[in-house]
């Protein structure tokens, strides 16, 4: 398995026990591929290797995801590649569950849902918001319930010639660098599944403001993704930035202020009607988590839907994509 870290002492030591904990035929290798962590990650990862020689060290210079993805791609020595994050807990069946799904045929890449799961006061209400529907935003592998084919995946597991034969991860795309790969894999044909069986454990961001600069950066590079790869837009991509055209719209525009205004109210009822339904959700949350359900969830999708506006300028308006969604479908 290859795990990118960086600046992870929070996480990566429980994170690293459960990984160990793998129950797989064959055993399992560890590369954890470092981006030069200032923090205490070195001395930990450094520890639990001296004692567990599964545990491999390798450092990546260029400090971003996909370069040390391939970096871990190119040491690894199984024929399936394993992503994991060091701020997720993975169940100890994980890998076991993924290669017998492969060996039933017609999948390229098995996943599990991404379950938020808060460890102090800001993740839990990030948490809280996450497991609502305007936090899942459309996106499937969230809630899994049953085994479902998906267009992207958190983390998951590849066959490694698959991954040889394109190349790895682009390393264009520091940010949604799995929806990219995705994107390239599903355009040949190929299938991602998301089994519950496999469903992870994580640790959101802790802060208001980690959190708004982490969509910001999503929403930039999903529009370079579905510029380059349109099938890697849908439909719920398109809300949030909508609702950050309409807020100015609601203000000044000359014509179709009073649309955008009732637009506006409407995504505001939603809001509030995401915080009643994380009040009924398995992980509850206090009153005054509640209460901060309906700024998390504009603060994700006002920083994601700025992200792709500026994302679109930056990179290049996604047009086919938007052609793709907007076009009847054919029957």
């Amino acid at each position: 398995m290859i795990v990118p870290v960086l600046n992870e002492e929070a996480h990566i030591e429980a994170s690293l026990e459960a990984m160990l904990s793998q129950r797989v035929a064959g055993g399992i290798e560890v590369l954890v591929v470092d981006g030069g962590s200032e923090d205490r990650t070195p001395e930990i990862i450094e520890r639990l290797a001296a004692r567990d020689n599964r545990i491999r060290v390798l450092s990546n210079p260029q400090r971003r995801i996909p370069n040390a993805l391939n970096i871990g791609l190119r040491h690894a020595r199984g024929d399936y590649v394993v992503r994991m994050d060091a701020h997720a807990y993975y169940p100890p069946d994980y890998i076991a569950v993924a290669i017998e799904r492969f060996a039933r045929g017609d999948v390229d890449c098995v996943s599990g849902p991404q379950l938020p799961h808060g460890e102090d006061r800001w993740s839990q209400r990030v948490a809280l918001a996450l497991g609502t529907r305007l936090g899942m935003g459309g996106a499937a592998f969230r809630n899994a319930t049953r085994e479902i084919e998906v267009d992207t995946a958190f983390t998951g597991v590849w066959r490694r010639s698959r991954l040889d034969a394109l190349g790895g991860w682009d390393e264009r795309w520091p940010i949604n660098e799995d929806a990219e790969l995705a994107a390239r894999i599903r355009e040949v044909g190929g299938r991602y599944v998301c089994v519950p069986a496999m469903a992870a454990r994580y640790v959101p961001r802790r802060s208001l403001k980690s959190l708004a600069l982490q969509y910001w950066r999503y929403g930039q590079y999903r529009a370079k993704t579905a510029r380059h790869h349109p099938i890697g837009l849908r439909r719920s991509h398109v809300l949030p930035p909508a609702v950050v055209v309409a807020i100015p719209a609601a203000a000044v525009a000359p014509r179709g202020r009073s649309l955008a205004r009732a637009g506006l109210l409407a995504y505001a009822a939603a809001l509030v009607a995401g915080m009643f339904e994380a009040r009924r959700g398995e992980d509850g949350g206090s009153g005054r988590d509640l209460l901060w359900v309906p700024v998390v969830l504009a603060v994700m999708h006002v920083s994601w839907g700025a992200g792709f506006i500026y994302g679109s300028l930056r990179f290049g308006a996604p047009v086919a994509a938007l052609v793709r969604l907007l076009a009847p479908v054919r029957r």
